[in-house]
């Protein structure tokens, strides 16, 4: 009967230490999926985003949570360096809502979701080669008159 017990326990210890590492690495996947929501208040609910230097890619999802159409109150999430953002929304401006108020080509543009009305949601997925953990990122709406107060910071943690 003790040789069933042992043999009993390894294999639930071994069960255990299997799903242990599934949720070790889904908890790693979901680690770059990142979720954020704006409002027809001209906000976003958050004002950090941060991801694991391990994360080689990344996936947003921009939820807008209010109900005004896209024309009266769109927003999108586009990530550039701090000192970039500045430049790249006027830029931004004279794009039009078609391209998101993203000028086409925009090299200072490390990603952009398309431009959501309320009830809609987006993802854009990018990749973070060439990104550093000691550059300062923000991300921000350029849907015109936004960027100014709906802005954060995105780190990419060490």
């Amino acid at each position: 009967m003790k040789a069933k017990s042992t043999t009993f326990r390894n294999m639930t210890s071994a069960s255990l230490l299997g799903l242990g590492l599934l949720v070790a690495s889904q908890a790693s996947a979901n680690e770059c999926e990142l979720k954020i929501a704006a409002t027809d208040a001209m906000q976003f609910d958050t004002k950090e985003l941060s991801v694991p230097a391990t994360c080689k890619e990344v996936t947003l999802t921009l939820t807008h949570t209010g109900t005004l159409p896209k024309a009266a109150m769109g927003h999108n999430w586009v990530l550039t360096k701090a000192a970039d953002m500045s430049a790249v929304a006027t830029d931004g401006m004279s794009a039009g809502a078609d391209a998101a108020y993203v000028k086409a080509g925009d090299t200072r543009v490390i990603a952009h979701t398309s431009l959501v009305g309320g009830g809609e949601s987006t993802s854009v997925k990018f990749s973070t080669a060439g990104m550093s953990t000691t550059e300062a990122y923000q991300f921000f709406c350029s849907f015109p008159g936004h960027w100014a107060i709906m802005q954060g910071s995105f780190k990419i943690q060490g």
